[in-house]
């Protein structure tokens, strides 16, 4: 029980130390602000490095190499030479040895990315929109006709406001009138989404404050 009280008491100094150093940014750049920024970046490096090496490089790569049959060696020696020619880019001699792995990296990221985007954006965001119109799910009609109509225009409108092609004229590149206007009303969504979104975190931010004074105030007040 002492170990545990203990604990628990260096946990608290070692919370209070660092809740004053990242709040000493208050009255500007400072070395202790910079002192704790360097400590979190440091212990997040490692802690990154600990997850990669248990979780990653040793289940994935070494033991499969070490205790694996003919063809899971065989297999891991690809991602083994990969990750040798990644390393090949923390010399400028040897720099370009590394770049059929980085052009790997970038084309599985790309893929991934893109994959995201379709089906974990596009497809669901179009279902949902569709879904919308459904009249049988109750509710009032004219609500949810309302409302589907609304997040349909702002769907449609934003995607619109991406569209960047315009016809040449003899008097320059001249765009679309309609798509001009469309866009505009798409411009307005993505303000309201970005006014709502900018909302949410400051209001995080300000959740996370209050934490951090109650916290002071009642480890100050533990003393008195």
């Amino acid at each position: 029980m002492p170990d545990g009280i203990n604990l628990d008491f260096v946990t608290a100094i070692v919370s209070f130390i660092f809740t004053l150093l990242v709040l000493s940014y208050l009255v500007g750049d400072n070395p202790l602000f910079r002192l704790a920024i360097y400590i979190f970046i440091g212990v997040s490096a490692g802690y990154t490095a600990a997850v990669a090496w248990h979780q990653v490089l040793w289940p994935k790569l070494f033991m499969p190499l070490i205790y694996g049959d003919m063809l899971e060696r065989t297999l891991s020696l690809v991602p083994l030479l990969l990750g040798m020619l990644l390393l090949m880019k923390l010399s400028p001699r040897t720099a370009h040895l590394g770049n059929p792995a980085m052009a790997f990296m970038v084309g599985a990221g790309a893929a991934v990315a893109v994959g995201g985007a379709v089906l974990g954006t596009l497809l669901p965001q179009t279902r949902a929109s569709i879904n919308l119109f459904d009249l049988k799910t109750g509710g009032s009609v004219s609500e949810r006709i309302f409302e589907a109509s609304i997040i349909l225009v702002g769907t449609l409108t934003t995607l619109v406001y991406f569209h960047f092609s315009a016809k040449a004229t003899p008097s320059g590149p001249q765009g679309n009138r309609l798509v001009d206007i469309l866009g505009g009303i798409g411009k307005v969504f993505i303000a309201i989404t970005f006014g709502v979104l900018f909302a949410g975190i400051y209001a995080s931010a300000m959740t996370a404050l209050v934490e951090r004074l109650s916290f002071l105030w009642s480890f100050i007040a533990s003393f008195l």
